[in-house]
């Protein structure tokens, strides 16, 4: 239960956020369509308020104190919310288009082959794909659902299983040439490829206790070039088991070796109400997971 009588008043916590964002009382007047001279009052409002000072004034900027920037996290969070829940209200953001996020790997091995069945169930929705080995958090008006692999818990983020998905290292026949590795250290032997953006060969390498060992070589490219590579012989890959699955089966790959079991694939949403084409992704990426 909110305690409404100690809350400070809303045009405060308004011109703090808007100041923290900006970085000037003069910028947060425009933003707010207020004076710069309001802003100031309402700072010093705000610090009489929670009887904490909220800025450093001995120089002529004004800087946080580490009391002003536990705040600001708070309002940022708070009035990200806000937003998000507003948008999601709205008509405007309604006909924005759905932006997923995911890996390049995940988007060309499982996601794109299946969106022509969403397409057709959801004419009406248009949709950004944001593929990036850097990890993406959903953002109001930015990326709305991030599928992103681990075992979930990231925090501040709601997340559900969808896939699992072990960790696997894989080599084309061509490569090994009838001579499987045996154990880890064997693959030091061979090229690597990487996806780009990622350490997936170092930290595999590290797991294995092989940090200070050189392998012959390794190039990082794109998700996708990496698997193709993969597929030529032009180097060892570790990637996940769905994004080589029909390779692993046809035997254009083989697994060599076999990891984080409990690891897989995540529907990661801010929490904040959903707009609808965003409920509409989601019910059916479930359905084709359950099918998968």
């Amino acid at each position: 239960m909110i305690d409404w009588s100690r809350l400070p008043p809303l045009s405060a916590l308004r011109a703090f956020c808007a100041f923290v964002q900006t970085g000037s009382v003069i910028d947060a007047g425009i933003a707010l369509n207020v004076s710069h001279a309001a802003i100031s009052q309402q700072l010093r409002n705000l610090e009489t308020h929670l009887g904490s000072p909220l800025f450093d004034r001995s120089s002529r900027a004004l800087e946080l104190t580490v009391e002003g920037r536990a705040l600001a996290r708070a309002l940022e969070d708070g009035f990200g919310r806000i937003s998000a829940g507003v948008e999601a209200l709205s008509s405007t953001d309604a006909q924005r288009p759905l932006n997923v996020g995911c890996t390049p790997t995940f988007a060309a091995a499982w996601l794109m082959p299946r969106l022509g069945r969403f397409q057709a169930d959801y004419p009406g929705i248009d949709m950004i794909l944001s593929p990036s080995p850097l990890l993406s958090d959903p953002s109001p008006g930015v990326i709305d659902v991030a599928i992103r692999y681990g075992t979930g818990g990231w925090t501040g983020l709601d997340s559900e299983p969808l896939l699992l998905s072990p960790v696997v290292v894989v080599g084309s026949p061509e490569l090994f040439k009838g001579n499987l590795p045996k154990e880890p250290r064997d693959l030091i032997a061979y090229p690597w490829l990487e996806e780009l953006g990622t350490t997936e060969t170092t930290s595999w390498l590290a797991a294995q206790g092989l940090a200070n060992e050189r392998v012959l070589s390794r190039t990082q490219v794109p998700g996708n070039l990496m698997i193709d590579g993969a597929r030529r012989g032009d180097g060892i890959a570790v990637t996940t088991r769905i994004a080589v699955a029909e390779d692993l089966e046809a035997g254009r790959l083989i697994c060599v070796f076999e990891e984080r079991r409990d690891a897989g694939y995540h529907l990661v949403t801010k929490p904040a109400v959903q707009r609808p084409p965003l409920k509409a992704f989601l019910r059916w990426i479930r359905r084709e997971a359950a099918i998968t």
